[in-house]
C-alpha cells in the first residue's frame, strides 16, 4: 500500500467532512481506523496521525509519508 496515498486519502476526506474532521480532532486514531477500515494497535496510529495532522496544517503530504512508510507499511 502506498502510504502517501493513504494520507492523502485520509485528509481528503477529514477537510471535506465537518463532522469527520471533529471526530478527529477529538479522537484521531478512532477516526484513522474507521476511515481506513482496520483495528490497528494502540500507538501504532501515532506516526499516521501526526502525518495527516501534519498535512491538515498545511505541511507536505510526501514528508509526513515518508516518516510513517516503515512503520505502518503491513497495515494497509
Amino acid at each position: 500500500m502506498d502510504i502517501k496515498a493513504k494520507v492523502e486519502e485520509l485528509v481528503g476526506k477529514i477537510k471535506n467532512d465537518k463532522s469527520l474532521g471533529e471526530e478527529f480532532k477529538n479522537d484521531p486514531e478512532k477516526t484513522i481506523e474507521k476511515l481506513a477500515g482496520v483495528d490497528i494497535p494502540d500507538g501504532a496510529l501515532d506516526k499516521l496521525v501526526d502525518g495527516v495532522k501534519a498535512a491538515l496544517a498545511g505541511g507536505k503530504i510526501a514528508d509526513a509519508a515518508s516518516s510513517i512508510k516503515d512503520k505502518l507499511k503491513n497495515l494497509f
